[in-house]
């Protein structure tokens, strides 16, 4: 009997990446697991601590170590490798550093014969997706960054709390770089079906407790204030990589906001940026182009502007 194994291997294992991990084990996303660290004894600590889980899981997970060279087989490489910015820099200052990296094991991972999906969190995740697309030579639906996903969670999230609403009912999207120059789409933004703008038109006394400006700026700053508060993110984005993986898995075609390759879509071209995507077992299989207004157009513009000046950093 043929036994089709969901395989997913997570490149790092760090705060991150062990968060990931934990929750792709909680839920029962995937069959194994394989942890890869430049320290090979944190990877090991990390599996032997989460092989303890199982007793106390519905599902088992098989989790284990290995090195590059295992990854073969793998259906989803997860890519959380790299340092996180200090409290006095932006995600994008650590690009350098996460480069260097990717230069290094990305290579290698092809050369082991991986022909998977990679999904990205190290940062400036627009950034280093790209340049894990150009050094892997896979197609650009097989290379993705999570993007302005956790973004636009926080946004949907904020959004709940000032409406007084379940966040499942919001449908909100950021678009463009995971970071500072990243901006709320507005005008496709509704609560129920119903557009939030509308919805402001009509009760004034909501607009006075929402300031939109002020909303996309909490936004951009709310990773910062708990990096101060705990050195560095992790839960928000572990859960985000987790789900991606199940969407990726199960084929789901859901559309999610998330770090694409652009190949023409909304004008632009050579550059990974936030923009909504369709993820199926192929990975970005479709690209949503939204009908931004003047004003989004802009600011689109000048996001991928800012990553573009960073790109060069690294040669692009």
């Amino acid at each position: 009997m043929n036994k089709l194994l969901r395989k997913v291997a997570i490149l790092g294992t760090g705060f991150v990446g062990s968060s990931t991990a934990y929750a792709l084990i909680n839920q029962g996303i995937c069959d194994e697991l394989l942890l890869i660290d430049m320290k090979q004894e944190k990877a090991v600590g990390e599996s032997l601590d989460l092989i303890h889980c199982m007793d106390f899981l519905p599902s088992r997970t098989k989790v284990y170590t290995g090195s590059i060279q295992d990854t073969a087989d793998v259906d989803i490489i997860i890519v959380s490798a790299g340092p996180p910015p200090n409290e006095n820099q932006t995600r994008l200052d650590t690009l350098e550093t996460g480069a260097q990296i990717m230069n290094d094991t990305i290579p290698r991972i092809m050369k082991s014969g991986f022909n998977g999906i990679f999904l990205i969190a190290t940062n400036p995740v627009d950034i280093i997706t790209y340049h894990i697309w150009k050094l892997s030579g896979l197609p650009r639906h097989q290379v993705i960054g999570t993007g302005t996903s956790i973004d636009s969670s926080r946004l949907k999230t904020y959004l709940a709390q000032v409406l007084d609403i379940d966040v499942r009912s919001i449908q909100a999207y950021t678009m463009g770089e995971h970071g500072d120059s990243q901006f709320a789409v507005w005008s496709h933004c509704t609560i129920g079906g119903k557009p939030l703008l509308e919805i402001l038109d009509e009760k004034p006394h909501l607009a006075t407790k929402l300031d939109l400006d002020d909303t996309v700026e909490k936004v951009k700053r709310v990773g910062f204030e708990i990096l101060k508060r705990k050195g560095t993110t992790y839960y928000g984005i572990g859960n985000a990589l987790a789900y991606f993986t199940t969407q990726i898995l199960n084929d789901s075609q859901q559309i999610l906001p998330a770090s694409c390759i652009l190949d023409g879509e909304y004008g632009e071209k050579s550059i990974a940026t936030g923009v909504p995507g369709k993820i199926s077992r192929s990975g970005i299989q479709d690209i949503v182009e939204l009908n931004l207004s003047e004003q989004e157009k802009q600011l689109f513009r000048h996001s991928n502007t800012v990553l573009r000046n960073y790109m060069r950093r690294i040669g692009y």
